[in-house]
């Protein structure tokens, strides 16, 4: 039997609904789901297996123009994640009505050369337009995906496409995993989520999350979790009145991480200044982000 396999990236702006797709995708929640730009900051895989292909599919941070050391490291996986990439899934909002533009330019500027894989344009949250626009929408992009990541909509459609366009290849990993990543990384993506959940505009985008234990031994799991900020205020009202937002985020955190794990978790969670650390080049490291080499930019 002839197997199809490959690297799936999706890529597009800030808020197009990346990670809402993943997670219906491969039908599990590993992505930050959260209306506040920005959320997913490194590349989230998930792997898609059935009898005879697998889809390695990528979440890529959201398009944008980096202003900082940090926007830069996402701007760098989003990049790399389109460059390693068999079939790209050019995400867009169909609720915002714009013309949707060319993705080199989107991620390298003007003049910026194209991609070796093909792209599929996809319009997401079509459940949101009008019977109109939506019939509008398709007789101006006829060759395009029309989707619903909310509701399930288009997703067989955009599944089959992608695996039509997958290279002859045997699976790349066993037919039973659902991402490449480790424990530790899903976990600390829950509890982030959990903050960006319970917090104001300003603060979530200070905050970052690093495992600094992690002991499945014993029952329950123990696992120690450091939430990050940039100073003494946001670290006050991370905690909240008498510990009670953080007592919070580690209640939700936990309800979320233990379906991930299999079983009860004890959360033991911390929060900690580290000065400036999104745009500290060390402090970016410590907490496993990468920085490209602009050189090679």
């Amino acid at each position: 039997m002839t197997t199809r396999a490959g690297f799936v990236t999706v890529a597009g702006r800030p808020n197009a609904g990346k990670s809402t797709l993943l997670n219906r995708l491969v039908g599990q929640h590993l992505a930050i789901t959260s209306p506040k730009p920005q959320s997913t900051r490194d590349r989230v895989v998930g792997i898609i297996s059935d009898d005879d292909s697998q889809i390695i599919l990528f979440d890529t941070p959201g398009l944008l123009e980096p202003r900082y050391e940090l926007q830069r490291s996402m701007h760098g996986a989003a990049r790399k994640a389109l460059e390693e990439a068999d079939v790209i899934v050019h995400l867009i909002d169909a609720s915002e009505g714009l013309q949707p533009e060319h993705l080199a330019t989107a991620v390298n500027g003007n003049g910026a050369r194209d991609f070796r894989a093909p792209i599929i344009l996809v319009f997401n949250k079509v459940d949101a337009l009008t019977p109109e626009r939506l019939t509008a929408l398709r007789v101006e992009f006829p060759e395009a995906a029309m989707i619903s990541a909310k509701t399930g909509e288009g997703i067989k459609f955009l599944l089959k496409t992608v695996r039509k366009m997958l290279p002859e290849s045997p699976f790349l990993y066993d037919a039973e995993d659902v991402s490449t990543q480790q424990m530790r990384f899903f976990v600390a993506e829950m509890v982030r989520e959990c903050a960006l959940e319970q917090l104001d505009d300003e603060v979530p985008y200070s905050v970052a999350c690093e495992i600094e234990e992690f002991r499945e031994t014993g029952t329950p799991v123990y696992i120690r979790a450091v939430l990050h900020v940039e100073r003494d205020s946001q670290k006050q009202i991370l905690i909240g009145a008498g510990g009670a937002r953080i007592k919070a985020i580690g209640k939700d955190a936990r309800r979320k991480i233990e379906p991930l794990v299999g079983g009860p978790v004890y959360l033991d969670l911390w929060v900690k200044v580290l000065s400036n650390w999104r745009r500290n080049p060390n402090s970016l490291r410590r907490l496993g982000y990468d920085l490209p080499d602009e050189r090679k930019s």
